[in-house]
C-alpha cells in the first residue's frame, strides 16, 4: 500500500494511525477530521473540563514528541466514498485517493426536534459543545438534563457540584437499564437522589418552551419543568451518511467482521461508527466506549495490512467507566446476556458494591462502584472466560 486514508481524527482514528506505524506501514498516511481540533480526549468533557478543573491543553491525546509522519486534513468533512476510484470525497470538493481506508467517523449527538435556534439548549459531544455549556453553567441557575444515561448523569453530577439546581428527566422506568440491567441501573441512578438532584422517570418530553431562550421543559404528562439551561443527552447516531451508495454495508453504523473488515476490500472501520461482529454473542454490536476505540484499531489495521488474510481474534469484553458524585463506576461485559446478578462485595445501599452478572452460572459482566481492585480482578477473569 502506498497511501492509507484514515477518515476521522478522534481517538479511534488516532489509534489507527498509531497502529499503522507500529505495525510497520511506512507509506503515505492521510488523517481527515471534520473538526478543526487535533485529537482530544472526550470523557473529561462532561466532568473535569466542564467543571473548569481541566484545561484544553490537558485534553490532548498526542504526546509532545509524537510524529506519525501524517498529513492532517482538519476541518474537512467526508462527503462520499468512490470505490471505483478508491477515493474519499470531501465536502470542499477535494479528493483523497488511497489504497487502504480506515473509517473512524464516530457518532454525533442526537438532538431534540424543535430545539434548533433556541438559546440555552445544548448537546455534549465535542470540545466546542463543552466550551459553550461550560460558559453557561458558570452563570448558575436551573438545569434540566433530558436523558438519564451516562453523559446525562455526568453532566448532572458536575452541575450539582457547581451549585446549580438540577433535574434529570428519563423516559424509561429505570435509567441505565440498557447497559446495566434494571436492578443495578436503579442502584446507580439512585446517586441522583442521594445528592438532592431530582430524577423523573417513566415520562417522555413533549417539547420545550421559550421564545428566543428556553425557559421550561414540557413533559408528556402535562407537567412543566422550569429550566434556564437544558442538556439533551438522548444518545448518539453513527456518522455514516457519507457512505451511502459506496458499497460499504451499513446496519446501525458500518457493518464489520470481528476484525473490523467491511464489505469492501481494503476498507476497515473502527470506533463509535463501527458495528463489529461479536463471536461470543453471535451478533453485531456497536460499542461506543473509549477502550474499544483505543484497542480495536490494532486488529483492524492488522487485517488491512494483511489484505484480510489474518484470522480474526475475539475482541475483549467492552469496558467503560463513569465518575458521578464522587463515585467511580466501572463496567465490563454485556448485561443483556445475564440471567442473574449477585452482589459479591459491599452493599448496594452504600453505593460501594461489586456485582457479577452470570448466565447459566458463567460470568458475562461485572459492575463496580468504588471497588477498583476487585473490579480489575473480575474484569481479567471475565476476559479469560470469554476468550
Amino acid at each position: 500500500m502506498r497511501t492509507v486514508a484514515v477518515v476521522g481524527a478522534s481517538l479511534a482514528g488516532l489509534s489507527a494511525a498509531r497502529s499503522l506505524r507500529k505495525q510497520g506501514y511506512d507509506g503515505r498516511l492521510v488523517v481527515i477530521g471534520d473538526e478543526l481540533h487535533r485529537p482530544y480526549d472526550r470523557p473529561p468533557l462532561s466532568k473535569e473540563f466542564l467543571a473548569g478543573t481541566l484545561g484544553e491543553a490537558d485534553l490532548s491525546l498526542e504526546t509532545d514528541d509524537e510524529d506519525l509522519r501524517a498529513e492532517w486534513l482538519l476541518g474537512a468533512r467526508a462527503a462520499g466514498l468512490d470505490r471505483a476510484e478508491r477515493a474519499v470525497r470531501l465536502a470542499d470538493g477535494r479528493e483523497v485517493r488511497a489504497d487502504g481506508i480506515v473509517i473512524a467517523t464516530g457518532a454525533v449527538a442526537r438532538t431534540l426536534p424543535g430545539s434548533e435556534g433556541l438559546a440555552g439548549v445544548h448537546t455534549l459531544r465535542t470540545l466546542d459543545d463543552a466550551r459553550a455549556l461550560r460558559d453557561e453553567l458558570a452563570g448558575g441557575g436551573r438545569l434540566v438534563v433530558i436523558g438519564g444515561g451516562f453523559i446525562g448523569a455526568e453532566v448532572a453530577s458536575t452541575a450539582y457540584a457547581l451549585g446549580l439546581d438540577v433535574t434529570v428527566v428519563e423516559a424509561a422506568p429505570t435509567p441505565l437499564a440498557g447497559p446495566l440491567g434494571a436492578r443495578m441501573g436503579d442502584v446507580v441512578s439512585a446517586l441522583h437522589m442521594d445528592h438532592g438532584v431530582r430524577l423523573l422517570c417513566g415520562v417522555g418530553v413533549k417539547g420545550l418552551s421559550g421564545e428566543r431562550r428556553v425557559d421550561a421543559v414540557l413533559l408528556e404528562d402535562g407537567r412543566s419543568i422550569p429550566g434556564d439551561i437544558v442538556v439533551v443527552g438522548v444518545g448518539a447516531r453513527p456518522c455514516v451518511e457519507w457512505l451511502e451508495g459506496s458499497g460499504v454495508e451499513l446496519d446501525n453504523g458500518v457493518k464489520c467482521g470481528a476484525d473490523g473488515r467491511t464489505s469492501l476490500a481494503g476498507v476497515v472501520a473502527v470506533g463509535d461508527c463501527a458495528n463489529w461482529y461479536d463471536p461470543r454473542a453471535g451478533a453485531h454490536r456497536r460499542v461506543e466506549h473509549w477502550t474499544g476505540a483505543r484497542e480495536r484499531p490494532d486488529a483492524a489495521i492488522a487485517t488491512l495490512l494483511a489484505g484480510g488474510a489474518v484470522e480474526p481474534g475475539v475482541p475483549r469484553p467492552p469496558y467503560f467507566w463513569s465518575d458521578q458524585y464522587g463515585v467511580k463506576i466501572q463496567f465490563a461485559g454485556h448485561a443483556a446476556a445475564a440471567d442473574s446478578v449477585t452482589i459479591e462485595a459491599g452493599a448496594a445501599d452504600d453505593r460501594d458494591v461489586l456485582a457479577v452478572y452470570r448466565r447459566a452460572g458463567v460470568p458475562v459482566a461485572v459492575l463496580g462502584m468504588n471497588q477498583p481492585r476487585l473490579f480489575t480482578r473480575w474484569r481479567k477473569q471475565l476476559a479469560a472466560t470469554s476468550s
